[in-house]
C-alpha cells in the first residue's frame, strides 16, 4: 500500500470513529431520557453496545467503527422510534419554552401595559379620536396596517344595523376608552371623547338614527403602550413623582381585576390637602416634581363629571371614599401602607381624590418607557 493510500485509510478510519462518537452521544441522550422506560434486556443491550462503541472510538478499525455505528443506530431506532410530526413537535416545544420565558419575564421583570384614557395627559396619551367622514389614502388596506403599526391610527366606521332611539349610554369597563351606546337593543362602541363631543354622533335632534346609517366615523388613535418595572420597588421604596401602576382590587368604587396608572403624589404617613391650584403635603406646597405641583390645569381635555374642576364635585361627597378629597381645603392623612395617586390631567382624572389611597399591596411598579406607537412625540422614557 502506498503512502497516499495509507493516508487515505487513516482519514477514513478517523471519520468512521467520529461518526461512531456522534452515535454514542445520541445513545447517551436516549439512555438519559428513556432508561426508566426500558426493560432489563434492552437496558443491558444498550449498555453493552455503548461500551463496545467506546472501545471502537479508541482503537477500532474503519470497518469495526462502521459496523458498530450501524448496529447502535438500529438499536436506538428500536428503543426510541421516530414519531410522526416530530419536526412539528420540536417546533411546538420551542414555542412553549419561548412563551414560558416571556411569561416569566412579564411576571417578574417588565410587564406591558396599555394606557386607555386621557387621565395622564400630557405625560401619557390614552385612546383619542377625531371625526373623518371617509377613509383617506392611508386608511385603506394594506396601507392602513402600515399606518397603524407606526402611528397607532386606525380609521373606524360605526354603522347602525337597525335604526331607533338612543336608549342607553355608559362607559364600559370591558372596553376602557370607549362609550357603549344602545340602539334598538344593539350595543355600539364609540370612543369616549367622541361621545363627549355629542355633535360628532350622527343622530337627529330627537336622538334617533336610521337603519344602515353611520353613527360615527373617524380616526381612533390607540393609547400609549408602556413597560412597567416590576422589580425596582423590591430594592427601594417608591418615590413621589413616579408614574405608578397598581391593581384596583379592594379599592372602593373601582372595578376589581384591572389596573390603573397615575402619578404617585402622597407617601405613607403624610397629610395631603388641596388649595386650588396647588397640592400641599404636611402643610407645605409641593414644588418638586413640577408635574404634581399644580392640580388644576387651564387646558381641560374632557369632562367626566358635571362641574368638575379637578378638586371638587358638588354633591358627590357621600359617594366618595373615607380618605377622598372632594372639596378644596379638605385634608387626608395616610397610614403607613398607603399611597395617594393623582392624574396629571387633573380636570379629567378619576383618582385618589375620589376613591381614596392605594394600599401598598396593590402596587405593581413604576412605568418606565413608552414602546409604542413609534411617533417621536410619544416614544421614549416616561418622566
Amino acid at each position: 500500500m502506498t503512502a497516499y493510500a495509507k493516508l487515505g485509510e487513516i482519514r477514513a478510519t478517523w471519520k468512521a470513529r467520529k461518526h461512531l462518537k456522534e452515535m454514542l452521544n445520541s445513545a447517551d441522550t436516549v439512555k438519559a431520557m428513556r432508561e426508566d422506560l426500558l426493560n432489563d434486556a434492552d437496558r443491558a443491550e444498550l449498555g453493552r453496545m455503548m461500551a463496545d462503541a467506546r472501545r471502537g472510538i479508541r482503537r477500532g478499525s474503519r470497518a469495526e467503527a462502521d459496523a458498530l455505528t450501524e448496529a447502535l443506530s438500529d438499536l436506538l431506532n428500536r428503543l426510541s422510534p421516530v414519531r410522526s410530526f416530530s419536526a412539528w413537535r420540536g417546533n411546538f416545544e420551542v414555542v412553549v419554552i419561548a412563551l414560558s420565558v416571556a411569561m416569566a419575564f412579564r411576571a417578574y421583570f417588565y410587564q406591558p401595559f396599555k394606557i386607555p384614557t386621557g387621565s395622564m395627559y400630557p405625560t401619557l396619551s390614552g385612546i383619542a379620536s377625531y371625526e373623518q367622514a371617509a377613509p383617506g389614502t392611508w386608511d385603506r388596506l394594506p396601507l392602513k396596517l402600515v399606518n397603524w403599526l407606526v402611528t397607532g391610527d386606525w380609521y373606524k366606521e360605526v354603522r347602525v344595523k337597525t335604526g331607533g332611539q338612543v336608549s342607553n349610554v355608559k362607559n364600559d369597563d370591558a372596553r376602557p376608552g370607549y362609550a357603549a351606546i344602545q340602539i334598538a337593543g344593539e350595543k355600539y362602541f364609540v370612543p369616549s371623547d367622541a361621545f363627549q363631543r355629542r355633535q360628532s354622533l350622527q343622530v337627529n335632534s330627537e336622538g334617533r338614527i336610521a337603519s344602515g346609517a353611520v353613527l360615527w366615523s373617524g380616526i381612533v388613535t390607540d393609547g400609549d403602550f408602556v413597560f412597567v418595572n416590576r422589580w425596582l420597588w423590591n430594592f427601594r421604596r417608591p418615590r413621589r413623582g413616579e408614574v405608578m401602576v397598581f391593581s384596583t382590587d379592594r379599592i372602593r368604587g373601582l372595578t376589581p381585576g384591572t389596573h390603573y396608572i397615575k402619578r404617585m403624589c402622597g407617601l405613607p404617613g403624610e397629610t395631603l390637602s388641596i388649595r386650588p391650584p396647588q397640592l400641599f403635603i404636611n402643610g407645605d406646597p409641593v414644588s418638586e416634581p413640577a408635574r404634581i405641583g399644580i392640580i388644576s390645569r387651564r387646558e381641560k381635555i374632557a369632562d367626566w363629571a358635571p362641574n368638575y374642576a379637578g378638586f371638587t364635585v358638588p354633591g358627590l361627597r357621600e359617594a366618595m371614599g373615607p380618605k377622598a378629597l372632594p372639596m378644596a381645603g379638605d385634608s387626608v392623612s395616610l397610614a403607613d401602607n398607603e399611597y395617594y395617586a393623582l392624574g396629571d390631567n387633573s380636570p379629567n382624572s378619576l383618582d385618589s381624590r375620589f376613591w381614596g389611597p392605594v394600599p401598598e399591596r396593590n402596587l405593581i411598579g413604576p412605568a418606565t418607557i413608552v414602546y409604542w406607537p413609534f411617533t417621536s412625540h410619544r416614544l421614549g422614557w416616561i418622566r
